[in-house]
């Protein structure tokens, strides 16, 4: 009949009257039903509640961005505490027990306490506050939103336009870098790979030449652009011989901020920045040269350097290891950052990943991009006196590891580091030393990409 009389209209103050009224009538009945003395008082108690002028409970209106409970919840909604409009509500009783789902705030002393403009929180011991507010935790959802669905649109996308990779390789000549590429992406994807021949002279002076594929695999589409640097380390003087190759490094910078600054900027800037850089370094067992330290150190701040062994299968294992120490040691004491950088690592998981792949580097590796029949597979491989050195096989090099770590699990963040860390670092010097770049025309852009 209660249910009946609120559809029929009447104010919410008397319908929830007459439903505590319902609830004393209904606890008098079961204290009197037991029979026992001690519930004397409290029947006692609630005949004289009864006896009791009503109350008049005022029921706010419920706040427009308040959904209705999960069938799930014990709580019932947000807005429907008793009291509000700036007066003090009046609570049941502290004899009298509240059933759970009461529309009250619950506070340590069973009372509840009204302020104007607020609405009910239900926590254990909760309050209530003068504002609404909402929780930092994470919120019980009615039903499927579909908000997982944005990886799978970050997919499709990818593989409709595709991404960039910009790699350079430096270090001495004879060193096998163009091998390790066309091995690393199985392709002939190198400066080398096409019309070289044993009569090409060494270059007098450092170059820098780059060369770009569109690879594809599963659907995605990747260019690649790897970057070479012949000349680098072979000259008799090799002073200064970085110069070339970090002044390359900052004009695609220069390049990628130019198009931001531009009025009429592409919708898709092209990306030129290099990304990373193998530097490989000689076996000789010994110790790093001082040319290797002070290419390290001069660019570490500027593109993400990846220091590798050259031709590992030259040396022994436990020379392979000794040496490995040893120049992990000497970057250590020069100060030399190579990728992925500590200070870079954003929370423990990665911090203990990538201390796994820092404790193995420089990786110790070998290239070829030949194949050869072992045990019923064909594999890549290098074929000596006393057998075929398998570049995929981890118990013969670190190639593997180089390659999950460069390709399959750090390719996005080497992308990363470098627009968020390098280039914004380059950036903010450049606007500083300028004080701001003005914007630049159409066919200014075009002049300085010729």
């Amino acid at each position: 009949s209660l249910v009946s009389r609120q559809r029929g209209g009447e104010s919410d103050s008397h319908w929830l009257g007459d439903l505590y009224d319902l609830y004393l009538r209904l606890r008098l009945h079961q204290l009197m039903a037991a029979g026992r003395s001690m519930c004397a008082p409290q029947s006692t108690g609630v005949i004289s509640m009864l006896a009791q002028p009503r109350v008049c409970y005022s029921v706010p209106a419920k706040p427009p961005n308040v959904g209705a409970p999960s069938p799930s919840s014990s709580f019932p909604p947000q807005g429907l505490g008793i009291g509000g409009g700036g007066g003090v509500c009046a609570p049941p009783p502290s004899g009298i027990p509240v059933p759970i789902g009461s529309h009250s705030l619950g506070h340590g002393g069973g009372h509840s306490v009204g302020h104007g403009g607020g609405h009910a929180a239900v926590h254990s011991g909760g309050h209530g506050h003068g504002s609404s507010h909402s929780s930092s935790g994470g919120s019980t959802l009615l039903g499927y939103i579909g908000i997982d669905t944005i990886i799978e649109q970050m997919r499709k996308k990818t593989m409709k336009t595709g991404f960039d990779f910009n790699i350079m390789v430096a270090g001495h000549s004879g060193l096998g870098k163009s091998t390790l590429i066309n091995t690393l992406f199985k392709s002939q994807v190198s400066r080398r790979s096409t019309g070289w021949s044993r009569d090409e002279k060494i270059p007098k002076t450092v170059e820098i030449k780059s060369v770009s594929h569109v690879i594809e695999e599963g659907g995605v589409k990747m260019k690649l652009t790897v970057v070479d640097t012949p000349g680098f380390g072979d000259q008799i003087n090799n002073d200064n011989c970085w110069e070339p190759i970090s002044k390359y490094i900052n004009e695609q910078y220069e390049k990628f901020l130019k198009e931001e600054v531009n009025i009429a900027r592409k919708k898709r800037i092209p990306d030129t920045r290099v990304h990373c850089c193998l530097y490989f370094i000689s076996p000789t067992g010994h110790s790093l040269r001082q040319l290797d330290i002070e290419f390290m150190r001069r660019l570490s701040h500027s593109v993400n350097i990846i220091p590798v062994i050259a031709k590992a299968d030259t040396m022994t294992i436990e020379e392979r290891q000794e040496f490995k120490q040893r120049v992990r040691k000497e970057l250590e004491m020069s100060g030399i950052e190579f990728y992925p950088q500590k200070e870079f690592d954003e929370d423990m998981e990665d911090k203990s990943d990538n201390d796994k792949i820092r404790e193995a580097m420089p990786f110790a590796v070998v290239g070829s991009d030949k194949e050869y029949q072992v045990n019923g597979k064909r594999v890549l491989g290098r074929k000596t006196a006393w057998g075929i050195v398998e570049v995929e096989n981890p118990h013969h090099c670190e190639f593997a590891q180089l390659r999950d770590f460069l390709i399959r699990s750090h390719l996005q963040d080497l992308k990363e580091v470098t627009h968020n860390i390098q280039y914004e670092t380059y950036r903010a010097k450049r606007l500083n030393e300028n004080g701001g770049l003005h914007p630049i025309s159409s066919s200014d852009t075009q002049e300085s990409n010729l």
